[in-house]
Order: C-alpha cells, then sequence, then structure tokens
C-alpha cells in the first residue's frame, strides 16, 4: 500500500467530509513557544511528572493535551465532552492510552520476522503472548519542533537497534480544528537501506456514557481478523450476519472486540469514517481516515482493570495490519531517502 509521499497530499483527502472540518494553523504572530515551555509543568512538590511536560492546545472549546514521552494524546475535550477517556497528569498511560504506535502498531508474532533476506527479532513487550508489541517509540522522548496556540509538531529520530536496524526521522504535528483535532504523522528513512513501516494511534473515545454497551457504533468494514490465542491473525472473515457487522448504527451491547477490521468502506473523498454515539445520537464522535490506513482494531475494554472495564472504546487507526511485518498487510518498505505521511482526525459534536 503506497502512503502520502509529500507534504499537503494527505491533508487535502480529509476536506469537506461531513462531522470533519478541515484544520486550520494558527498564524500570524503565534511564533512558537521554545522547546523548554511546557503549559502544565510539574506537581506541586517540583518533581518531574511521568509523561514528562504536559503541551497544551486551545482552539476556541477545544482543548488538548500532548505529552513530551511518547508524544501521547492524554486530554481531548470539545465544549464539556470528554472525547477521551484518558489519563492523569500524574500517571501513566496505562493499556496504551492515547499512544503513538510506530513503526508496527498492534503485535509481531513471537517478535521475529524476515526482511530483505534478514532474520530479525524484537524485544518481547507482551510477555504472558510472547509478542513485541506496539512499536518501539510509546516511551520515547519526543521534541516539540513547533508549538503555536492550536498546533503542536513532535518530532523523534528512531534509532537503529536489535531488531529494528534502521533509522527514521519522525514527526506527528497535531493540529485543533473547530471540532476535534486533526493529527498527521509522516515518517522519513534516514538509512541507507529499506526500512518496513506502520503507523497506528491508540485514543479510547468516550461519549459522556457509564459504558460502552449503550452507545451506538457505526464501523464501515466489511471484513476483519480471524486470530489465534496469542491475538495473531490466521485469516479474514466477513462481518456479514456475525455480531461484529456495524455497518449499519447500533448498540454494542455485550459485543466483545479487541478485533482488526479492513476492507473499510469510505465516503467519495476517499474517507472512512468510525462513528460512536450515545442513545438518542447525542454526543456523538467521529474517526476520520484517509485512504493510508487500512485497518481499524476495536477493543472494547473487556480485559481492563475494574472501572475501566468497558468504560471507553478503543478505537484505533492502523495503516498495515496486525502482524504486518511477517503477513505484509498494507506494510509500506520505505526506502533510503522517501518519507510515508497518513491523517486521522476526530471530530465531536457535543
Amino acid at each position: 500500500m503506497e502512503g502520502r509521499s509529500r507534504g499537503d497530499g494527505a491533508d487535502a483527502a480529509l476536506g469537506g467530509s461531513g462531522l470533519l472540518e478541515r484544520a486550520v494553523v494558527e498564524g500570524g504572530s503565534g511564533a512558537p513557544r521554545a522547546h523548554d515551555d511546557p503549559v502544565e509543568g510539574p506537581g506541586g512538590d517540583g518533581g518531574a511528572l511521568p509523561t514528562g511536560r504536559q503541551f497544551e492546545l486551545r482552539r476556541g472549546a477545544v482543548r488538548a493535551v500532548v505529552t513530551e514521552v511518547g508524544a501521547t494524546l492524554r486530554v481531548l475535550n470539545v465544549g464539556s465532552l470528554e472525547v477521551l477517556r484518558g489519563f492523569p497528569a500524574d500517571g501513566m498511560p496505562d493499556a496504551s492510552r492515547g499512544q503513538v504506535l510506530i513503526p508496527f502498531p498492534n503485535r509481531v508474532d513471537q517478535g521475529r520476522y524476515a526482511f530483505h533476506g534478514r532474520s530479525l527479532e524484537l524485544a518481547l513487550d507482551e510477555p504472558e503472548r510472547t509478542n513485541a508489541m506496539h512499536g518501539l517509540v510509546r516511551w520515547l522522548n519526543w521534541a516539540p519542533l513547533s508549538h503555536t496556540p492550536s498546533r503542536l509538531v513532535m518530532g523523534l529520530v528512531l534509532h537503529a537497534r536489535d531488531g529494528y536496524p534502521f533509522v527514521l526521522s519522525l514527526r506527528v504535528a497535531y493540529t485543533l480544528t473547530r471540532a476535534g483535532l486533526r493529527v498527521r504523522q509522516s515518517a522519513r528513512n534516514l538509512g541507507a537501506d529499506p526500512a518496513p513501516y506502520g503507523a497506528g494511534f491508540h485514543p479510547y473515545l468516550s461519549v459522556g456514557t457509564p459504558s460502552v454497551d449503550e452507545c451506538v457504533l457505526t464501523l464501515p468494514a466489511r471484513t476483519y481478523f480471524l486470530v489465534n490465542a496469542r491475538l495473531i491473525p490466521t485469516g479474514r472473515a466477513a462481518v456479514a450476519d456475525t455480531p461484529l457487522d456495524f455497518r449499519e448504527p447500533r448498540a454494542i451491547g455485550d459485543t466483545m472486540m479487541d478485533t482488526g477490521f479492513t476492507d473499510l468502506l469510505r465516503d467519495p473523498d476517499g474517507v472512512a469514517r468510525v462513528e460512536l454515539a450515545a442513545p438518542g445520537g447525542s454526543p456523538r464522535v467521529a474517526l476520520l481516515m484517509d485512504r493510508a490506513y487500512q485497518v481499524v482494531q476495536v477493543f472494547t475494554g473487556d480485559g481492563l482493570p475494574g472501572p475501566e472495564r468497558r468504560r471507553a472504546l478503543a478505537v484505533e487507526p492502523y495503516t498495515c495490519a496486525p502482524n504486518a511485518f511477517n503477513n505484509g498487510i498494507g506494510l509500506h518498505v520505505l526506502a533510503p531517502g522517501r518519507c510515508f505521511s497518513s491523517v486521522w482526525e476526530l471530530a465531536a459534536a457535543p
């Protein structure tokens, strides 16, 4: 799957789509803040926060907070609606809340894969299932490359390491819109060899209900991935006539999902949209994805502890499938010097 290779092409893909409001970058006199100018600082005792500096964005009634560690999206509020089930400033992103999943989302089977004749092995950070999990950048310190009141660009050079001997220059741009937030990721291969690449994000969406059971979900996918006991894809099946068919809006009820969906249905402008709504249709939140996103993973949170169980719905846009380093589904191979980018957006109607 070929993604965007130049700057503004991916941005244009999401224009004029229903709930979607195109992002407006604040310009004019808004000079970027210095890199050491966090909006939310350490706690009252002067100690460093677990996820580092906290960078706040505001535009009208929309507010977001992104953390230094992982370039993680910790908060997104639109008016009185808390769009994300995030985590507190003095906490950590349990269950991957809001994290950036690069250079692979989801799992790599036993952490092992072959690429261009090399056998490679990643660390097993899901030891109970013996898988590598959710990429390599979640716990690294990203740098704020630019920061205006409504736009933040975070950057990182991912250097070569055991299991991933490639060098990538990464950017994630968070831009507030009138209805929510737009996210553009880009990666450039700085190394001398081709590099396997995928990107994903892990927001937990909420429309203010006590659980996801009563929420109405619209999910425009024709097929889903069959998986083994270790949640590694083994094939695909049609959603038709199964509890996983949400092509028409309906309540989630007691449906349990930690499921990857693909063959996405798209608007005429190429956008695929997943929508979550409270009973009666309001409030509602839409997650919109450009053509680079081929898979959406949905997690109902059944394995989360105590009050977090089924409290919010993780809707995770992926540019490739789980275990893409082995099955190749949607995997992008970055030639030296080449860039790949993609855009997704959250838009809320409180």
